[in-house]
Formats: structure tokens, C-alpha cells, sequence
């Protein structure tokens, strides 16, 4: 049986379903006792307005609105990277009952953060296995995370998504 590399990443363009991926896959594997995060959407009257986090045990906290004034920016929205990086330290990523590290999603804002960038390091590098979206475009950390070499990227597709989730956790499954 091939050995499958210690961090799984899917990726695939805005809005095809990958945080959706995410969320059954967590629920197919809990006995991994998965530990991290997912993006929602902030939306006011159908409008999308920012981004929140929601870690595995239901925390949330605010990534990014057009209403906050930062000089961290993508596009129309205000990063708060003080915010987020104070959601990361309230997440046990290294507990030791945790078989799956979750991220969703090493992309443009996520990676403003200086220590995001460190703990991603940390967390590929790991034992641990790692599960997380990342961005379709991106460079730099982006880009340089695909590449890696203990990496296996996987594509969401419309085609590909709704069997993704059963897919991946019969992967993890067989290690």
C-alpha cells in the first residue's frame, strides 16, 4: 500500500466547496480527535462582508470584515491579525489525545500573520498529521507549501467534492 504523505491539502477555486470538505471530513474522523479551524462567511442581508473562525469545538472569533480598519488588507477587507493570532492560542493543536491537525485555510490573510506562518512550519513538520485547504493562487508561503514534498495536494472539483470527504478519512484510515 503506498504510504500517503504526513500532510494532506486540498485546494481548489473560491467557492467549490472545501471548507464544506473540511467540516464532513471532521465529522468522519473524530476518533482522530481532530483539533484546529474553518473559515465561514460573514454575510448582512445576503452580502458578504467578512470571514469568521470557527474552531472544532465551536469558538469563534473575526478574521477579516470591510468594516475593520487595519493596513493589513485583501481586497475590500480589513485583516485583524491581533484577533487571529489570539484565536490560535486559545486552539490545543499539540494535546496529546490529537490525531489530526485541521486548518482551513493557508491562504492570503491567514498568512499575514507572522505567527501563522511560524505555526505552519511547526504543525507541516510535525508528527501530527495535518489536514488543510489551501488557497488555488497564491505565492510565496502559499505556493511554497504545496510544493513540499511530504505534501499530497488534492483538487476539489464540483464533480470530486461530495466524495472527497469518505476518500480522504479512508486515507487516514489505512496509515
Amino acid at each position: 500500500m503506498e504510504t500517503l504523505p504526513t500532510n494532506i491539502l486540498i485546494t481548489g477555486p473560491p467557492g467549490v466547496g472545501k471548507t464544506t470538505v473540511i467540516k464532513k471530513l471532521c465529522a468522519q474522523v473524530a476518533y482522530l480527535n481532530p483539533v484546529g479551524f474553518y473559515t465561514e462567511e460573514i454575510r448582512e442581508r445576503g452580502v458578504r462582508k467578512g470571514f469568521a473562525l470557527v474552531s472544532l469545538d465551536g469558538r469563534r472569533s473575526i478574521l477579516s470584515h470591510v468594516d475593520i480598519r487595519s493596513h493589513h488588507r485583501v481586497g475590500k477587507y480589513g485583516v485583524d491579525i491581533a484577533a487571529f493570532e489570539r484565536f490560535l492560542d486559545t486552539i490545543d493543536f499539540n494535546g496529546p489525545a490529537t490525531g489530526l491537525i485541521v486548518i482551513d485555510e493557508i491562504g492570503k490573510m491567514e498568512c499575514l500573520s507572522p505567527k501563522f506562518q511560524t505555526l505552519l512550519t511547526r504543525w507541516l513538520d510535525a508528527e501530527k498529521r495535518l489536514m488543510a485547504t489551501v488557497a488555488f493562487k497564491g505565492g510565496g508561503v502559499i505556493d511554497q507549501t504545496k510544493n513540499r514534498a511530504d505534501v499530497r495536494l488534492l483538487q476539489v472539483t464540483p464533480k470530486s467534492r461530495d466524495g472527497l470527504p469518505a476518500c480522504i478519512a479512508e486515507m487516514l484510515a489505512g496509515e
